[in-house]
């Protein structure tokens, strides 16, 4: 069965951490319009702050140019309460996605406290998370959920 696209929002903002509830936020009301299960919306609240906080710290770490430090979070609900959600940056990208996507890897300095569970957070709360990645371009994360709505459950 192909699902139709029911709404489709894209932002971008800049790569700072104060963003990072902001995302969250966005991503909730943009979820609730489904009416899903609260508990689908801490879910996708948890993944997608995850996901930009990696944005925020790894992804530009040591660029010196604010103006390319940009997030950038595309949401789509599709029919039957299917949510997609891609966050992208143009940051200097993930060298080893297969040992970035391991528990407990960080690419953070020992002085800074990262427990290197990102992406096995994301996986936990979502039912498929991809990653693409190019050095020196960036990466993209696809979460998706297939929310439990009123809709879903008749």
């Amino acid at each position: 069965m192909k699902r139709k696209l029911i709404n489709e929002c894209t932002l971008r903002f800049p790569a700072l951490s104060r963003n990072e509830s902001f995302s969250r936020s966005v991503a909730a009301a943009f979820a609730a319009q489904c009416d899903p299960a609260a508990s689908d919306i801490a879910a996708v609240k948890i993944a997608v702050s995850e996901a930009v906080t990696n944005a925020v710290v790894h992804a530009y770490r040591d660029e010196e140019d604010a103006g390319r430090r940009i997030v950038e979070m595309t949401l789509r609900l599709y029919s039957g309460g299917f949510l997609r959600i891609i966050i992208k940056d143009r940051g200097k990208g993930i060298e080893d996605i297969q040992q970035a996507m391991k528990p407990e890897f960080t690419t953070a300095p020992e002085s800074e406290e990262r427990s290197g569970l990102g992406f096995t957070v994301m996986s936990s709360f979502m039912d498929n998370v991809k990653v693409r990645s190019a050095k020196g371009k960036g990466t993209s994360v696809t979460l998706e959920k297939q929310l439990t709505t009123y809709e879903n459950e008749q």
